[in-house]
């Protein structure tokens, strides 16, 4: 049975419900009942819906639903990347239909609202995830309300506007942009189809490390030691805990593998709160950054981040925007066009080699998350 249980009180609803957080006030995290599924030998459909045995609307009777609502999310290349880092491999998740990650979770949420008669879901955001949510809410036929800062770059609003999204432009920051998004959707009774507090996002960001896992096999190569992931909101993070987690639950892992997350050096309440062992973000005065996907001051589900990555036996680490500009460029230079946000993982990579040489020897997969033409 699939369902939403609240992280702190474990109190259930109904995967139908519009609840976005528990009564008690906690953040609802997805469970389900499924038999195990292993991703090396899966393969019943395209792209992530080769794992629909383990996904959200994965059912047989759920399939006219998902031709109606996809748009080809999934099966993103692999690429090594060669030269003197024979061991780092590329997933080029910005080959996407909306040339970002994003669209693994917001077919989800598009399925979500479309199966549960929503006629209208909302979103605070003016990033990649908006992006998705315009385009798979679209491709739905539901209206999608997408809530920004009023200070948001036009360039950034484009992709959004040409969905046929409704912006609502909020003053004040990134968390009263939130709050006026959680208002309306508990007004009018929308869906809130939000990166952060929705878990069904997360159920499309795990395929991401299933994919790596079926892709290496096929290759003859052995699965990664590491990967390095940006994390802001974390939704890969959280995704990788997901797809690893239910592999071990399985018995078809034997444990975690090591995972690397990345903050800008400008924007890092995690790190700070990793570095003192402390088990929330900290408060922080945050500073621009160029790395703006990942520069979020106070993120709503820190505290599982946190406990998800010291699970894993993790590491985090910052990178300045110089090495960030640096990475892009050197990327570029080789025929990959990432945005910046994107090239902090590289960075964080150069920076791990040339701190620990030792590094070198581990098999590395880093995202590339975005495609460059999503920054300036």
């Amino acid at each position: 049975m699939e369902r939403l249980v609240c992280h702190d009180c474990q109190k259930e609803y109904p995967l139908a419900s519009s609840h976005f957080r528990c009564t008690c006030g906690g953040l609802l995290d997805f469970q389900a009942d499924w038999p195990p599924v292993d991703p090396i030998a899966a393969g019943d459909g395209e792209g992530l819906w080769r794992f629909r045995a383990a996904l959200p609307f994965g059912g047989a009777e759920d399939r006219a639903l998902v031709a109606s609502v996809s748009l080809g999310e999934g099966g993103t290349p692999l690429l090594p990347a060669g030269g003197a880092e024979p061991q780092l491999w590329l997933k080029a998740d910005y080959y996407m239909p909306t040339l970002s990650f994003k669209d693994r979770g917001a077919v989800m949420l598009a399925l979500a609202a479309k199966k549960f008669a929503f006629r209208e879901i909302a979103i605070d955001s003016s990033g990649n995830a908006a992006c998705a949510l315009a385009a798979y809410a679209a491709r739905a036929g539901l209206t999608c309300h997408v809530f920004v800062p009023a200070s948001a770059s036009a360039a950034k609003l484009r992709q959004i506007r040409a969905h046929g999204a409704v912006l609502h432009a909020i003053s004040g920051n990134r968390s009263d942009v939130a709050a006026a998004a959680m208002a309306a959707v508990t007004e009018n009774n929308w869906y809130y189809a939000s990166h952060v507090y929705n878990p069904l996002f997360y159920q499309g960001t795990k395929t991401y490390f299933w994919e790596i896992l079926a892709q290496c096999a096929q290759r003859g190569v052995q699965p990664p030691q590491v990967y390095i992931l940006p994390v802001g909101n974390g939704t890969l993070l959280l995704g990788a805990y997901q797809a690893f987690h239910e592999l071990i639950h399985w018995g078809l892992l034997e444990r975690f593998p090591h995972v690397v997350a990345v903050q800008a050096a400008a924007c890092a309440p995690l790190y700070a709160a990793w570095r003192q062992g402390a088990s929330v973000p900290l408060q922080i005065t945050a500073e621009e950054t160029v790395a703006e996907g990942i520069a979020i001051a106070a993120p709503p589900r820190g505290r599982q981040i946190l406990a998800a990555l010291r699970e894993m036996n993790g590491e985090m680490v910052v990178v300045e925007d110089d090495a960030i500009l640096a990475a892009r460029a050197d990327l570029a230079a080789h025929g990959i066009y990432v945005e910046k946000t994107s090239a902090a993982n590289y960075a964080a990579y150069r920076q791990l080699l040339a701190c620990r040489p030792e590094f070198a020897k581990s098999r590395v997969v880093l995202p590339l998350c975005g495609a460059g033409i999503k920054s300036d």
